[in-house]
């Protein structure tokens, strides 16, 4: 029996405790959780500030921590081509995601994968676990 894909995106500098949680939440709509690890230039581009942890690191970091079946690097030029190569029937999106998530929906369209379903996740104590808090 095929496994049901949930796929996630983030930068995932410092990672804690509301990653985590994100991560276990996410799992619980599939069998099988990929991880996609944002780029350090676009990072840079986003957040208009280097990450704490280079993009090796961070992916070390959460192929290290047990709770994703599969981490991968986001794409450079194109970033839903990684959407089209596993093809997840699930994408989770943290509570507060607001990069590249406006036209997701068009873009799944556009590539025929418009069956996939887009989850929003619960907060997991923001007041405290947010790498934007924990990074001052």
């Amino acid at each position: 029996m095929a496994k049901k894909k949930v796929m996630v995106f983030g930068t995932f500098d410092i990672f804690h405790p509301g990653h985590k949680n994100f991560l276990k939440q996410a799992k619980s709509f599939g069998d099988f959780l990929i991880v996609v690890i944002a780029r350090d230039e676009t990072v840079l581009k986003v957040k208009k500030r280097k990450s704490l942890n280079n993009e090796k690191e961070r992916l070390f970091a959460i192929k290290n921590s047990g709770l994703a079946d599969e981490v991968a690097l986001g794409g450079l030029k194109n970033k839903y081509a990684i959407i089209e190569k596993y093809k997840p029937e699930v994408i989770c999106l943290g509570y507060d995601q607001k990069f590249f998530i406006d036209e997701l929906k068009d873009k799944l369209m556009e590539m025929g994968l418009d069956g996939i379903k887009i989850r929003r996740l619960k907060s997991y104590h923001p007041e405290i676990y947010k790498s934007s808090k924990l990074i001052m």
